[in-house]
């Protein structure tokens, strides 16, 4: 079931998000202070685009840099992500095939607030 899901979200959303993401991460990288934002993104764009059988786990053993980027990420970057994953979500609902990939979209809003110091893991 999951990789009829992840063919699914593929096609009608999953390719042009890791795009976005991709090419999000691509620019972060050009400065240096801004690769770890970079990295992120790329975690973001490989999780977006198969998103089921997936989960995001965070490191523990984050230090207190990890925690002062995601602060930083959270008020320059992560909420206006999480709000798109939400309202796409919420339009993804309206039809019966796109509750599971609203719920998908709602995963992605804890990694898109909180990137740093987590991975993506299969179940």
């Amino acid at each position: 079931m999951k990789t009829i899901l992840n063919i699914i979200w593929f096609v009608l959303a999953g390719l042009w998000l890791a795009i976005g993401y991709f090419v999000a991460g691509l620019v972060f990288c050009i400065f240096i202070v801004t690769i770890p934002f970079g990295i992120a993104n790329m975690r973001l764009a490989g999780y977006v685009l198969w998103p089921f059988g997936r989960t995001v786990v965070y490191d523990p053993q984050a230090g207190c840099l990890t925690l002062v980027a995601n602060i930083l990420w959270l008020i320059l970057f992560g909420w206006e992500l999480a709000l798109t994953h939400l309202v796409t979500g919420f339009l993804q609902a309206i039809t019966v095939i796109g509750i599971p990939l609203a719920v998908a979209n709602w995963k992605m809003i804890p990694l898109a607030l909180w990137p740093l110091g987590a991975r993506v893991v299969d179940r």
